[in-house]
């Protein structure tokens, strides 16, 4: 068995101490949980942020050619967003971003999806943290009724809750950095 690479033990590091919130709390799926997990705390972060902009462009590099874009649900994939868009521009590499509103806009051109993307792009939907896959699977929604094609979802977090296989049933691959497993959490406990 291979070492973690260092890239990947820094977030899980980063993760742990940053994101992880013991108590109990109620998810946006409705379930009730023992932790947390607010990657907010990790990706509004410049540290986080650039781990996580990294990390994800290596995964999609490592999957084959970069997609046009990569964009999900507002609020929580925003700064995902933008942390990869901004990686890849540091590299050099062609990559756009793009934003799924909750509701059109009442003005301007009242779209779901926002940003500099056309029908027929290939596009990956990015997210912060997947439980049940709800918000993953709206976001996927609004983007192929804008024309999009979207090959993948990849997460900073999989809490291992049935997201996985929610989207595997819409035959769109779950790609994640860190699970629960990775802060020492099985999902039964979740």
């Amino acid at each position: 068995m291979t070492a973690p690479a260092p890239l990947h033990v820094e977030l899980v590091d980063l993760v742990a101490s940053r994101a992880l919130k013991r108590g109990t709390f109620r998810l946006a799926s409705g379930r009730e949980a023992s932790f947390y997990l607010d990657a907010k705390q990790v990706v509004l972060d410049a540290h986080g942020a650039m781990l996580v902009g990294r990390a994800i462009l290596e995964r999609l590099r490592g999957l084959g050619p970069l997609p046009a874009a990569v964009g999900g649900m507002s609020i929580g994939a925003d700064p995902v967003t933008g942390a990869v868009v901004t990686m890849a521009g540091v590299e050099g590499q062609p990559l756009k971003g793009f934003m799924v509103r909750k509701e059109p806009k009442g003005h301007g051109l009242q779209r779901f999806i926002e940003g500099p993307v056309e029908p027929g792009q290939h596009v990956v939907i990015v997210e912060d943290v997947v439980t049940t896959g709800g918000s993953s699977l709206l976001a996927i929604d609004r983007a192929q009724e804008f024309g999009l094609i979207v090959d993948r979802l990849v997460a900073v977090i999989d809490r291992l809750a049935g997201g996985r296989e929610a989207l595997a049933a819409r035959g769109i691959p779950l790609e994640s950095l860190v699970t629960i497993r990775d802060l020492g959490i099985e999902p039964d406990a979740a």
